[in-house]
């Protein structure tokens, strides 16, 4: 057997590979939504879709399931997350990828990736042993929707970091070239050229930050209080579409089991609707250029 022949055997086998692992990551994508299709989509229609997703009250002993202020609170930290976290997770990427020395650079880089892998319950400790106590001091209630925000603000800063960083250095040097010769600084060359050819990437690290901040659970149960009710202040208890699942799924039976698989499915489709908006944003973008 020669050479040419084992190298077209390896390129074969490699695209096997490749192939059998999208399939897997696919198929994996699949059973999970037809998993919580099934177990959930039908509570919905037994509760009724009304009841259910305009609901006010959450009372599982009286039969009574409605998530309104769950989907209203979920939805509410999540932008608020984002604006602490999107904001702040660009400018630190352009800070390393345009601005700092690569000394400076190599430190903080690590610094961010070492934040990513910080659990989820320590940041919880923190906002609740740090966070809380301080917004105790401004207005009564401590757990709170603004500690959740500021809390998975921080825990999705990796996240937008990373990939936004990867994004702009990908640009070609000969766009900021082009800028340089044309008389722009620096600065508007960064953000009038850079950042605008990198948005794709941007707008797919908050894509999945904001996925990973309306998802998570165990710090939010720690600091946003566990109040069922629709949010009138930033500073109001509030619980979240997975906080309910967390704090009493270990005990449902029967509906009420079926009532939070549906609150599942309800979330999984806002982080669906939260990816497609910014696809679409981004479409839109492309074609006004």
């Amino acid at each position: 057997m020669n050479s040419r022949t084992l190298q077209r055997i390896s390129a074969e086998t490699a695209k096997w590979i490749f192939r059998a692992a999208s399939i897997f990551s696919v198929l994996a994508l699949l059973l999970i939504t037809v998993f919580l299709i099934a177990y959930g989509a039908p509570a919905i229609f037994e509760i009724g879709p009304k009841e259910f997703l305009l609901g006010t009250q959450w009372q599982p002993n009286a039969k009574i399931f409605g998530i309104l202020p769950m989907i209203l609170a979920s939805i509410y930290i999540t932008l608020g997350a984002a604006l602490i976290g999107f904001p702040l997770g660009l400018l630190t990427a352009v800070f390393l990828a345009e601005v700092a020395p690569p000394r400076l650079a190599n430190l903080v880089r690590p610094l961010i990736k070492l934040l990513a892998g910080i659990p989820s319950v320590v940041c919880g400790f923190f906002g609740l042993m740090v966070l809380v106590p301080r917004i105790m001091d401004i207005q009564g209630a401590g757990n709170s929707m603004l500690a959740a925000m500021i809390i998975l603000g921080i825990m999705i800063l990796p996240t937008v970091v990373s990939i936004s960083e990867t994004a702009l250095r990908a640009v070609p040097s000969s766009y900021k070239e082009a800028s340089y010769a044309l008389g722009e600084s620096r600065i508007s060359t960064i953000f009038r050229v850079t950042i605008p050819a990198a948005k794709s990437g941007i707008l797919t690290s908050f894509a999945l930050g904001a996925g990973r901040a309306i998802g998570e659970a165990t710090a939010v149960a720690l600091v946003a209080g566990n109040k069922v009710q629709i949010p009138s202040s930033i500073f109001d208890s509030v619980r979240t579409l997975t906080t309910n699942c967390v704090f009493e799924m270990g005990y449902a039976s029967g509906l009420h089991q079926r009532a939070l698989f549906a609150t599942a499915v309800i979330l999984f489709i806002l982080i669906i609707l939260i990816n497609i908006a910014l696809s679409v944003l981004g479409n839109k973008e492309e074609k006004h250029e």
